[in-house]
């Protein structure tokens, strides 16, 4: 299947202009015009998305599940015209973005898979005690219900599994609610292809036109727009701490606040311990460069601080890591601006830590960098504690043991954090995991945590900043509670009950 961009909006099962137009900036081919999107397109998609929900809503779990297998067939039946487009505006590799749309079909599978079992319903009975004394109780059900029209963007470094059919849209369409998706502008081609896909599948499946709105834009006034709209209930948002928490402002300014699920970075610590360290200190540094890497350091994962003791297997590590970098060429950024802000960050690392490895980035090519520097240096200057979005790195080397517990103590809240140790290391990583179990979502043990693994038991947040919620993830099942709100009914005649709380 070949693909041409149209450039146009999906409102509610039509294919409309506005009034401006934007030219995308591929990494590679001929740019495309895409008309720009408004504050009334916005509204049109919410209004249609609230019309679309009483009637949505009342579908059932196995209606909803086979519209969200029908939008991973749709996205599979357009997979090489997907890929085309996607390494073209991108310029990620196809064997990456063959592998994201992947994980993209299977999480919608998974949701759909999900939602058929009903556990995520969380159904609850207390039936009435009419002769409870000294009051009786009344008749008590409780069910999971969705709870309106979500906006949802679409991310910069993932053009299909946190974009237009991603983890947020996929789980806020299973929970029952409408979604109305603001295109990231770094790949609007490939967000347009699938937002077809998604429309494909409402028309295949009878779905309201207005469960699924697709609106493009290159400006901050079309997003502001969404999260603002009295209709949206909700917000799920994949990018920079800056934007997110600005979006995350305005929901909480709102005369009625929404929820703003924001995962807005993280520079994923990891801890190595000394006997790990003194065991294996090569092998670690020729992984972290790997993982450093990979994407260009593009991915919210990306461990881009290392822990450990001070001395000679630190300075052979950092040597280790820096040989293995200077083996990588240059690889393609996602967008000029991403490219920019790396330099940036680069800059700022190097005026307040020690080169170890600098490779020099031209345009939107990055190499990768890493600096290095001490547990003092580290605690007393908050800017390497910040997260720059590409292949760059920071070792803190530690005097001992609690001074590696307070590098720790002093982190903001993380994505992930992980431990390379070995069995003479347990009484330390010991004294370490309550920390990490308050500063991240996931811990890891002797791996690395570029690749999220879409699963029930996976958490992919954690405490600001590196989530606006710290009780949500926005990838795995347990997503789907963002979009979901307890429901007790007291007392409810049986035919008046939702389906799924009949009869218990």
């Amino acid at each position: 299947m070949t693909f041409t961009p149209h450039g146009k909006h999906l409102i509610a099962g039509e294919w409309l202009a506005g009034e401006g137009t934007f030219r995308s900036s591929p990494a590679q081919g001929a740019p495309h015009e895409f008309s720009a999107g408004t504050a009334d397109l916005v509204n049109r998609a919410a209004e249609a998305a609230e019309a679309a929900f009483a009637a949505y809503a009342a579908t059932s779990r196995e209606d909803r599940a086979r519209f969200l297998d029908t939008i991973a067939d749709e996205i599979e039946a357009r997979a090489e015209a997907i890929t085309a487009m996607g390494t073209a505006e991108t310029g990620l590799p196809e064997a990456r973005l063959n592998g994201e749309r992947g994980r993209t079909t299977g999480q919608l599978r998974l949701f759909a898979d999900h939602i058929r079992k009903g556990d995520y319903l969380d159904r609850r009975h207390d039936p009435a005690l009419p002769d409870r004394q000294p009051l009786p109780r009344p008749d008590l059900r409780l069910m999971q219900r969705p709870i309106g029209p979500v906006g949802v963007f679409g991310a910069s470094n993932f053009p299909l599994a946190f974009s237009t059919a991603g983890g947020d849209t996929a789980s806020a369409l299973a929970a029952g609610c409408p979604v109305v998706v603001k295109g990231h502008p770094a790949h609007p081609a490939t967000g347009e292809i699938v937002a077809e896909a998604v429309h494909a599948a409402i028309r295949a499946t009878g779905m309201p036109a207005g469960v699924f709105s697709f609106i493009h834009g290159d400006t901050h006034h079309v997003g502001a727009a969404l999260v603002q709209h009295p209709l949206i209930k909700a917000v799920g948002f994949t990018g920079s701490l800056r934007g997110g928490r600005a979006l995350f402002d305005l929901c909480a300014a709102r005369p009625e606040p929404i929820p703003f699920f924001g995962e807005l970075g993280s520079i994923n610590p990891g801890f190595i311990l000394p006997q790990a360290l003194a065991a294996r200190g090569a092998k670690l540094a020729e992984g972290w460069a790997g993982s450093l890497t990979v994407g260009a350091g593009q991915f919210c994962t990306n461990p881009g601080l290392i822990v450990m003791p001070k001395g000679v297997l630190a300075e052979a590590f950092a040597k280790a890591a820096g040989d293995a970098l200077a083996k990588i060429g240059p690889q393609v950024m996602l967008s000029d601006g991403i490219a920019e802000a790396y330099r940036a960050g680069a800059q700022r690392a190097a005026g307040v830590a020690t080169p170890v490895f600098e490779g020099e980035s031209h345009g939107r090519n990055a190499l990768p960098a890493i600096y290095k520097t001490t547990a003092e240096e580290f605690l007393r200057d908050h800017t390497l504690a910040e997260e720059v979005f590409g292949p760059l790195g920071v070792i803190v080397t530690v005097t001992d043991g609690d001074q590696m517990l307070d590098v720790a103590c002093a982190m903001e809240g993380q994505l992930t954090a992980t431990l390379h140790l070995d069995e003479g290391d347990t009484d330390l990583a010991r004294r370490l995991m309550p920390v990490l179990e308050r500063k991240a979502g996931r811990i890891l043990a002797n791996g690395w945590p570029t690749g999220v693994e879409v699963a029930d038991a996976m958490v992919h947040g954690g405490p600001y900043p590196a989530s606006t919620n710290f009780g949500a993830t926005s990838v795995g099942t347990m997503a789907i509670r963002r979009f979901l709100r307890p429901v007790s009914y007291q007392n409810i005649p049986e035919a008046l009950l939702p389906e799924d709380l009949r009869g218990l």
